[in-house]
């Protein structure tokens, strides 16, 4: 029988244990704070962003939200990140991307602290990723497929895991923690040739490619462990993960639903780190 990897539990788990931190932080007279930075009023961002402001003050994290016009510039928001990373009350700083096209993103990836990058924009953050070193901040999706695994107890060591997913977001840095737990990830995308006959004979297969329903019976087996963090709408416009669920969810042997998989531990990761942050900046 499958066994059906929901992230509400997992997610419970984090949240007990970051209440611990805060109160920890508080003892000290210390309070974790995000600084959310939102340019423009996209209902996509504003509804995000009502969910994590409702989760950090069940937490005990103090928010700020910095709204800016859409014609800001380049230089006003260097400004602005300058002025966040001086400020000793910000433990972390969320910008919400995309940014207008006429901004310089690249610039703002090199501008805000490493330190207070919750999101893990800043280059540096990535390299230490690459480099093994999970002691700081890490990017907050592949930490929370981590994070199920971990909570499931699916073991990695000796394991082969194929990741289909080759960005530097999600696919590269999962690949470097995969690595940590001495796991041999395979590397996939949309066009390696026989994709079904790679996923088919791994242990584990990590599915990140948002392409909605795409993966059936014919590229996993009775015993896949599949972690679905692919999310998009099919032609019907319901919302499902790169693997179809419906075939597969009393097939394989461990399988995340979307939504209320992956998805749902990201944010609680998120602000994991903003405390995490808070505790690296007072040490």
């Amino acid at each position: 029988m499958t066994e059906i990897l929901y992230g509400k539990p997992v997610a419970d788990k984090l949240k007990e244990e970051i209440k611990e931190r805060v109160a920890k932080l508080n003892e000290r007279n210390l309070e974790p704070k995000l600084t959310v930075v939102r340019i423009g009023n996209n209902p996509n961002d504003i509804s995000y962003e009502r969910g994590i402001l409702k989760n950090c003050d069940n937490l005990g994290i103090k928010t700020e939200v910095i709204e800016k016009d859409t014609d800001t510039t380049t230089e006003e928001m260097l400004k602005l990140f300058e002025e966040l990373n001086a400020n000793k009350e910000v433990s972390g700083i969320l910008l919400f991307r995309p940014v207008p096209k006429h901004i310089d993103e690249e610039a703002l990836r090199y501008a805000i602290d490493p330190d207070k990058d919750v999101d893990c924009m800043h280059p540096i953050n990535l390299a230490r990723v690459f480099e093994s070193d999970f002691s700081k901040l890490v990017p907050a999706t592949p930490m929370a497929a981590m994070k199920v695994m971990e909570y499931y107890g699916v073991e990695l060591e000796g394991k082969n895991v194929v990741v289909v997913n080759r960005s530097l977001v999600f696919g590269r840095p999962i690949s470097m923690m995969l690595l940590k737990e001495n796991a041999t990830p395979t590397i996939c995308h949309s066009r390696t040739a026989e994709l079904s006959k790679v996923t088919n004979e791994a242990d584990v297969v990590i599915v990140a490619m948002g392409r909605a329903r795409s993966l059936g019976k014919e590229y996993f087996n009775e015993n896949s462990i599949i972690i679905d963090v692919g999310v998009s709408a099919d032609k019907d416009g319901k919302i499902g993960g790169d693997a179809d669920f419906d075939e597969l969810s009393d097939y394989v042997k461990m399988i995340t639903p979307v939504p209320r998989g992956v998805g749902s531990v990201t944010t609680t990761i998120l602000l994991d780190q903003v405390v995490k942050a808070c505790e690296i900046l007072n040490k």
